[in-house]
């Protein structure tokens, strides 16, 4: 039973709550003079909104309450805290539902050993603890490593026996028939999966030790493939019109490699197979396994599949798909738009002509669509699909903290209340909410107002990706009004949107007031915008324009381009990447007279856990902590500049050793010789999946460089060393006598 307040009064006799009703009807004075007044305010707004109507209700039934039902809220305000503790100690007799603290005792119970703390990933160890007793009971088999792998590490892991893969002369009592010395030229699959964690090619024998990760094909060894790379959702994203029957799935329309939503493993001794893991789609894999990529759980009877179309809001049948080459060809695209027929193979072995003429061509390797000729036109052509991206950084699809809505904040919804996004801007009147409710396309030449010492935030919902595509600055100014003001500062708030096409400025004007600017789980794609084969349009070019001094600048989980600042103004960036598309130019520097000025020094600058790729040149900084600075010199100038040297502290870093900066702590390199302390990253061009992620091949003087022996960078909380240090040490427990192991990264 639940001891609230109304549980409470309703186990009373009902004469004593008729005689309670009866006696605050004929009090009148239930409210004090604040509450009534506030009470009829409520009832004379037109349009009140949520948080208002919530207010209104409990006004009015606070002005019904009688003593008695008052003395039972008291009394279920103490019952509650209570009732709640008897709740959480049962859950905690559970390790599914226990708190987090009380992990560590449940696995003390059973003899599980800690292992290194990963920050926010801490509840990685409840599902570890969760499968001891069950991976103890099939200790040293592939299918136990794999599920350790997983839970230990909380990537999407497989195991694979390299003794497996030996060709080698069997024996005529125990025939694998699966395992040939030469592989089978026409069968697709097993070629295309050579040297990945799904070969079923059979190899000579490879004496070199597996630990070093360059030996495989042994009879000792196990190899534990792990993916970094996560795959993340994409709903009903407005597919970008080329013309009428050319499409592409990036809303920022460059080649996007679309990957596939894994499928989550039901029993622990089951294996992983390439739909259990988020890997890049090939045109082929479409082809052939079109019911494990395509469809909604509609079509496909479990989860929700890796890609979906949707004309005019109807799905698009899996009947109507077919996997293309969408390649360019000359001044279009191969084989758009689709006619003829295609030769298909059944399962019976037959093959048989498909007409192609009314069907949507989908190309997963470059995110391109095409309809065939005899389809019709539609209106408009949404696609859900996912995307790589090795942590949540930049926004998406996928749940963010952020600071509840004061009481009383006006929130105003696209599409809900406002078609487009600076027609709900402007009724907010400088204070408020603008909540954007959809993954959609929103092409707009923004202007925000804020009001003094008031709030603006523009935000994307939880399990939103909005895209902006700016038709000029968005202008961040105060908002001027007759009324004298008593507060002074407004602030202007970004959170979980994908912006392009032009910046962001808060422009140097008489009377404004803008005191700090926030940017987070969002992105400000660097070079303002991409071109048709992903390159940035404009080099260089600032996405945050700060002309007015005194501005405090927070990024928290962004991606921004370069930053020009006034020199009074001030960047405190932390779990994010500043990207001037080359080290060569400036990432953050000053405004002279309205224009960026890279000679200049720009206001004082703080990171935490950021990568910076671009020159620095500022007039102080707070603390840059356990940061990747990479940045290359122009002529005669330095890579980074600090002007004020005497303060700051510069640690667990890495930054150019020419570099003017305040004394360094235990930063990288630690001299003009160590050329080989340098970070390797996998790509520094944003729009693919491997976007600043460092390789293994980094110094670990980088990758266990932090402060925490963490990764430096914008992807430190990742922990990614520590959970490779922590899958090793779980290793030599679950591993077989005289069986090795070896850990690669798949992605």
């Amino acid at each position: 039973m639940s001891f609230d307040a109304d549980a409470l009064f309703r186990l009373l006799p009902a004469i004593h709550r008729i005689r309670d009703a009866e006696w605050a009807a004929s009090i009148q004075d239930l409210l004090t003079p604040a509450e009534a007044k506030e009470l009829l305010a409520l009832e004379a707004l037109p349009n009140a909104t949520v948080a208002e109507q919530e207010r209104l209700e409990s006004l009015r039934e606070k002005a019904r309450r009688g003593p008695l039902k008052a003395l039972a809220m008291a009394i279920a305000d103490v019952i509650a805290p209570v009732e709640e503790n008897l709740a959480q100690l049962y859950d905690d007799l559970f390790i599914e539902t226990c708190a987090d603290w009380v992990i560590p005792y449940i696995g003390d119970l059973i003899g599980y050993e800690p292992l290194h703390a990963l920050g926010r990933a801490r509840g990685l160890a409840r599902a570890e603890v969760a499968h001891t007793i069950a991976l103890r009971r099939r200790k040293g088999t592939a299918a136990v490593l794999e599920q350790l792998a997983r839970d230990v590490t909380g990537w999407n892991a497989r195991a694979v026996e390299y003794f497996q893969l030996l060709g080698a002369t069997q024996h005529m009592n125990h025939l694998r028939l699966h395992s040939r010395y030469a592989p089978a030229l026409r069968d697709w699959e097993p070629l295309a999966r050579i040297d990945s964690a799904f070969e079923a090619v059979a190899h000579t024998i490879d004496v070199r030790r597996i630990d070093s990760r360059r030996g495989r094909f042994n009879i000792p060894n196990v190899g534990i493939f792990l993916w970094r790379i996560g795959a993340y959702r994409h709903t009903r994203n407005p597919a970008l019109r080329v013309d009428d029957r050319r499409y592409l799935v990036s809303p920022l329309g460059h080649p996007l490699q679309l990957y596939s939503n894994p499928r989550p493993e039901e029993e622990i001794a089951h294996l992983a197979e390439p739909s259990n893991v988020p890997e890049p789609i090939t045109r082929r894999m479409l082809r052939e396994y079109k019911p494990l990529y395509y469809g909604t759980a509609a079509q496909t009877g479990d989860a929700d599949s890796s890609i979906v179309l949707y004309a005019d809001g109807t799905e698009v049948p899996r009947d109507a798909i077919v996997a293309c080459n969408l390649a360019d060809d000359g001044a279009g695209w191969a084989h758009a738009p689709l006619d003829g027929v295609s030769l298909t193979r059944r399962p019976d072995g037959t093959i048989v002509e498909e007409p192609l003429a009314d069907k949507y061509g989908i190309d997963p390797v470059l995110g391109r669509i095409t309809l065939g000729k005899d389809v019709p036109l539609p209106k408009a052509l949404h696609v859900t699909y996912h995307y790589g991206f090795p942590a949540a950084l930049g926004g998406g699809e996928y749940s963010r903290e952020r600071q509840p809505d004061a009481p009383g904040t006006k929130v105003l919804r696209i599409p809900a209340d406002h078609a487009t996004v600076q027609a709900a801007l402007s009724a907010l009147d400088g204070d408020g909410v603008v909540e954007i409710q959809d993954s959609g396309r929103y092409e707009e030449t923004l202007s925000v107002k804020v009001r003094s010492g008031a709030q603006v935030t523009l935000r994307a919902a939880e399990n939103c990706r909005p895209t902006l595509i700016l038709e000029g600055p968005l202008l961040v100014s105060t908002l001027i009004t007759s009324t004298p003001n008593t507060r002074s500062g407004g602030t202007f708030n970004l959170e979980g949107v994908l912006m392009a096409g032009d910046c962001l400025k808060v422009p140097r004007q008489a009377g404004s007031e803008i005191s700090r600017v926030r940017v987070a789980h969002a992105t400000l794609v660097p070079g303002l915008a991409l071109d048709e084969v992903g390159a940035p349009v404009s080099k260089g070019a600032a996405n945050l324009l700060v002309e007015l001094p005194g501005v405090l600048i927070e990024l928290d989980h962004a991606i921004i381009g370069s930053i020009r600042v006034a020199e009074l103004a001030s960047l405190v960036a932390k779990d994010s990447i500043i990207d001037a598309t080359d080290p060569t130019l400036p990432a953050y520097a000053a405004m002279q007279g309205g224009t960026p000025d890279a000679s200049s020094p720009a206001g004082e600058l703080s990171l935490e856990a950021c990568t910076v790729i671009g020159r620095i040149h500022a007039v102080s900084v707070g603390l840059i902590s356990n940061s990747l600075l990479l940045a290359r010199a122009a002529t005669g100038e330095p890579p980074i500049r600090i002007e004020r040297r005497q303060t700051g502290c510069v640690r667990f870093s890495f930054l150019p050793f020419a570099s003017l900066v305040p004394r360094r702590f235990r930063c990288q390199p630690q001299s003009d010789s160590e050329s080989r302390v340098v970070p390797h990253f996998v790509s520094l061009r944003y729009g693919l999946a491997s976007y600043c992620q460092l390789t293994r091949n980094t110094p670990d003087e980088i990758r266990l460089g932090a402060s925490d022996e963490s990764e430096m960078g914008a992807f430190h909380e990742l922990f990614s060393p520590q959970r490779e240090a922590n899958l090793q040490a779980r290793l030599r427990e679950y591993l077989r006598t005289g069986l090795f192991s070896g850990i690669f990264y798949a992605s």
